[in-house]
């Protein structure tokens, strides 16, 4: 068992002067970010449950804010009956897709037949045929200029459209509810809104999920990697083809053919991996595939072409499938691509999102996150400038925290995705230490920060500079970093050279290098994922960084600064920190089975 209570009590009473919280009611981060996951009964609407949070004095009226949770509230309502309707038609998918590969074995096994009765026809004939049939190549390759594999191709799409007259073509899903696209500033509300909503969708939908930025870019770059792996070796082929293939009564010459012509068909599906991956996104792979998905997306945004090319393949994929999505960002979809990388591909995503989503802003110009903060005790989790005093208290908080969970200090290595790891200096019972440099200064990236965020709830950061375009690289992967503790709902004290206000000192001095777009070129892939990916975007990078890094201006930059000084300021509150011992993955297999 977790010690969740003494954990959070320590929490709470070091940072805060000894006074405790008991004065606010629930806490503002459970009830907003995950409020069904703490009640036993049905949560009321979005609306009421918003308006209620307004009451307690945990929320400001917001009329922007309200709006989009009435539209939120109003696509929750309609969430029952989709799921349902994705039901009946998944069973009914499932029954055709059954009936069309039966009937395509079918197909298999006629043509197999002819292949052998020509084998054991008249030799004659057969010398004949051979000859008409070769002399008949040679005329159409001399006209035609046939590239190898047409054959195959031509029996391919012959076969599907036997398939369709005898099968039907594909079930038509029931159209989805419209979701919602939700941008404006920082700091003005859209992650707190897009929450509530995902927390009260748990028990409607079966397949859900909510996913930041850089948590969805490493799945897809993921799951293309297992499926390129997959067709390299061809294990999921060979098992398939010695299943039901190797076992037929033909000789071994029409075995080897009808193995081509399954091997032929894997390849085309292959082509487009997009779609592929799109269709595993979110389905679990220990359920089934029936139900309706919700995606979840915080934090939609353009840093490269691959992720344009990715974002446009995956989102258009899921959405045309019937998948629901409610996404936040900073920026309204047709501002995004301010640079116009990919601009075709990028205008067709505009499109998909319009046809399939509400568009709402947040208007307001205030970040609430500040306004709570000012309404809370002073922050003591944050100690700066990097003299003396603030170097001892801070060290002092890690004793008492550390002391209070046993005081066995151990180094350990954690595992990070792609098969990596990384080397946890400091560590003690989910908490864990690091310099600026160790997790800023050297080429990691967000799959390296989700690890740490996943495994510990309460991070001590020390000697973090001030940061200006100079080091901008460090300075990328330290918001980054920031996002992912946030994400995760950790528990973060820092040392640093400022305050936060005065942490990053951007100007803008032209086009940057967003050095984070090397994040998923780790050894375990190789640089063929993303060079593929850039391919079927009509992008040739040659493998060289030019093709793939991401021209930002400054103003981008700075967009990212201001969310990660928000979002730091918040972490620094009663209220946030209420919510670690809930939401944190850390306690989460302890609170299930309380």
């Amino acid at each position: 068992m977790r010690k969740m209570s003494s954990i959070a009590s320590l929490l709470y009473t070091s940072s805060f002067g000894g006074r405790g919280v008991s004065h606010y009611n629930k806490p503002f981060s459970n009830a907003v970010r995950s409020y069904s996951r703490l009640s036993s009964t049905k949560p009321p609407g979005l609306l009421v449950q918003y308006r209620k949070l307004i009451e307690q004095g945990k929320l400001q009226h917001d009329p922007y804010q309200e709006r989009v949770a009435l539209a939120l509230g109003n696509l929750l309502g309609r969430l029952d009956q989709y799921e349902k309707d994705m039901e009946e038609y998944h069973e009914k998918l499932a029954n055709w897709e059954k009936n069309r590969e039966d009937e395509r074995r079918k197909l298999l096994m006629e043509e197999a037949e002819q292949q052998e009765q020509e084998q054991q026809g008249d030799v004659w004939t057969s010398v004949n045929k051979y000859r008409r049939n070769l002399v008949e190549r040679w005329m159409v390759r001399r006209k035609l200029d046939v590239e190898p594999g047409v054959g195959k191709w031509v029996s391919y799409l012959n076969r599907e459209k036997k398939l369709d007259s005898l099968v039907g073509r594909r079930p038509t899903a029931p159209p989805a509810p419209k979701g919602l696209y939700i941008y404006g500033n920082v700091g003005s509300g859209k992650t707190m809104l897009m929450d509530m909503f995902y927390g009260a969708t748990e028990g409607i939908v079966k397949h859900r999920r909510r996913l930041h930025f850089h948590e969805a870019m490493l799945k897809i770059n993921e799951h293309m990697h297992r499926l390129w792996k997959n067709q390299v070796e061809e294990k999921s082929l060979q098992s398939n083809v010695s299943s039901w293939i190797m076992n037929l009564p033909f000789d071994m010459k029409v075995k080897e053919w009808l193995a081509a012509e399954e091997r032929y068909k894997q390849e085309v599906q292959m082509k487009n991996i997009l779609p592929a991956v799109a269709d595993k996104f979110l389905v679990d792979q220990q359920a089934d595939n029936r139900g309706a998905s919700i995606l979840c997306f915080d934090e939609i945004q353009t840093v490269d072409v691959f992720a344009i090319v990715a974002l446009s393949g995956i989102l258009s994929r899921l959405l045309s499938t019937g998948t629901v999505l409610v996404a936040t960002s900073n920026r309204a979809p047709n501002d995004l691509n301010q640079d116009g990388m990919q601009r075709e591909i990028f205008q067709k995503l505009v499109v998909k999102l319009g046809e399939h989503c509400e568009l709402l802003q947040v208007g307001s110009e205030i970040d609430y996150r500040r306004l709570i903060a000012q309404s809370s005790i002073d922050r003591v989790q944050y100690f700066w400038p990097l003299d003396s005093n603030a170097l001892n208290e801070f060290e002092t908080m890690w004793c008492q925290i550390t002391n209070q969970l046993g005081g066995q200090i151990t180094s350990e290595t954690i595992p990070v995705m792609f098969g990596r790891t990384l080397e946890v200096p400091q560590s003690c019972g989910g908490v864990a230490r690091f310099t600026f440099e160790y997790l800023c200064g050297r080429p990691v990236g967000a799959a390296d920060y989700i690890a740490v965020a996943q495994n510990y709830h309460t991070v001590f950061i020390s000697n973090i500079p001030v940061m200006s375009m100079r080091i901008r690289d460090k300075a990328r992967r330290f918001i980054t970093l920031v996002d992912e503790l946030y994400n995760h709902h950790c528990c973060l004290f820092c040392s640093a050279a400022s305050s936060i206000d005065d942490l990053f000192q951007g100007t803008e001095e032209g086009t940057l290098f967003d050095l984070e777009s090397f994040q998923f070129e780790t050894e375990m892939e190789g640089t063929k994922l993303r060079r593929d990916v850039l391919a079927e975007g009509s992008v040739s990078s040659g493998g060289r960084p030019s093709g793939i890094v991401s021209m930002l201006s400054g103003q981008e930059e700075m967009f990212a600064f201001r969310r990660a000084v928000s979002r730091l300021i918040e972490m620094q509150t009663p209220l946030y920190l209420e919510g670690v011992e809930y939401l944190h993955p850390y306690f989460q297999s302890d609170s299930k089975n309380m």
